[in-house]
């Protein structure tokens, strides 16, 4: 059994550590497909599969800012990491840009063992509590994060009409609608953006680790803002790493690298704290906690106790590998067409889209896409963009 443990989590690493890089591919997409073809073959243990499912999840929250930093092809937990990113990737700093995730991601596995006891004896409190008023508790914050912007008109706009496709994509007949949806608003829209301006990169630095350092103040700084903002979306529906990160940085202002640990320690705080929630009050916040749900509907403490041993020793091993892979980019991003790899991946995206969504999927990523464009253009925080699943949410709990 010991073995069998052993060669579900390496899979996982090496499946999440594929997803983390292929930009349009999302950890929810990868669940989707586990539990339709895996659920139900008597000869795998359903212990194995979510050994996988967990390894391959927290193994993506460590690798998936490396194409949203290199390549401009995020998801809709690593988008903001776009401009500060962006700007580090511009001075040659894109490594140290990577590293800084990875001390948030890694700093978070404590964090998730921490919370872990809180979480369980005190989240069916808060939720029964809270349940009438979620909602309200999401009307409140899509306001006031709109009215945070420069032009609330605009953030208003572009709220309430990714709202709609959101809630139109999600009722009408499109097979994995949030495929087409997330990578057009976050992942195309921003490529034709920078094939538009025909980015050119400069060498890339690749300092010691050691030698990237953040200062005390800003590295706590940046924890508690992790500390306050991700454990609540965890349980909140409609909120996810991009709203945390917000959130966190609106309590604590965060310098460019602060925030770059603040945007990893969050990503796999709420990822791992999902599961958490999912023996707790037996809700589903991310993909990968959906996808064991309906493998093993109700979770043992024994079980709780494995997933809790595969976070802390994937995060060890992606942090390694985290590490080497974007050294690699680094060394030889330069080397590359950029123009050339960003028209690739588009394409790539397309034809994703194509094989696992339908003709209605492709109508969906070509408005989002150009929802995406609209918003990058007029200058609105693109946290308004997820007003796609904000607004479905708030209307399901409402009606």
């Amino acid at each position: 059994m010991l073995l069998e443990l052993i060669i579900s989590l390496v899979i996982g690493i090496i499946a999440g550590t594929f997803t983390g890089l292929t930009p349009g591919i999302h950890i929810n997409l990868i669940a989707v497909i586990i539990t339709s073809s895996l659920v139900g073959i008597s000869n795998i243990s359903p212990l194995y599969i979510v050994i996988f499912i967990t390894s391959l999840a927290i193994t993506h929250t460590f690798l998936d800012f490396i194409p949203s930093v290199f390549l401009g092809a995020p998801d809709e937990d690593t988008f903001l990491s776009i401009l500060p990113g962006h700007e580090m990737l511009k001075k040659g700093k894109a490594h140290e840009a990577i590293v800084f995730t990875l001390y948030g991601s890694i700093t978070s596995i404590l964090i998730i063992l921490i919370f872990t006891p809180l979480f369980i004896y005190s989240i069916p409190l808060i939720f029964d509590f809270t349940k009438a008023l979620l909602p309200f508790i999401l009307i409140f914050l899509s306001l006031y994060l709109i009215l945070r912007e420069k032009s609330v008109f605009t953030a208003l706009s572009t709220f309430l009409l990714a709202g709609l496709l959101g809630y139109a994509a999600l009722n009408l007949p499109v097979k994995e609608p949030l495929l087409p949806l997330l990578t057009g608003l976050f992942g195309s829209s921003a490529i034709i953006i920078s094939l538009k301006n025909k980015t050119k990169l400069p060498l890339q630095s690749i300092s010691k680790l050691r030698q990237i350092k953040l200062p005390k103040k800003e590295f706590i700084k940046a924890i508690v803002g992790s500390i306050i903002s991700a454990p609540l979306c965890s349980f909140l529906p409609g909120i996810g790493s991009g709203h945390a990160a917000v959130i966190g940085s609106e309590f604590i202002p965060q310098s460019r690298k602060g925030f770059m640990v603040l945007l990893g320690a969050i990503n796999t705080i709420v990822m791992g704290l999902s599961f958490i929630t999912l023996y707790s009050i037996g809700k589903t916040r991310t993909g990968a906690a959906a996808a064991i749900s309906k493998i093993l509907p109700n979770l043992s403490i024994q079980t709780l106790y494995l997933i809790l041993a595969t976070i802390i020793i994937s995060g060890i091993l992606a942090f390694i590998i985290a590490l080497k892979l974007s050294k690699f980019f680094s060394k030889n991003i330069t080397k590359i067409n950029y123009l050339a790899l960003s028209l690739v991946i588009l394409i790539a995206l397309l034809i994703t889209t194509l094989i696992f969504s339908n003709l209605l999927g492709l109508i969906v990523f070509i408005t989002s896409t150009s929802l995406g464009i609209f918003a990058i253009k007029s200058g609105v925080r693109r946290i308004n963009l997820m007003g796609c699943l904000m607004i479905p949410t708030i209307l399901f709990y409402l009606f």
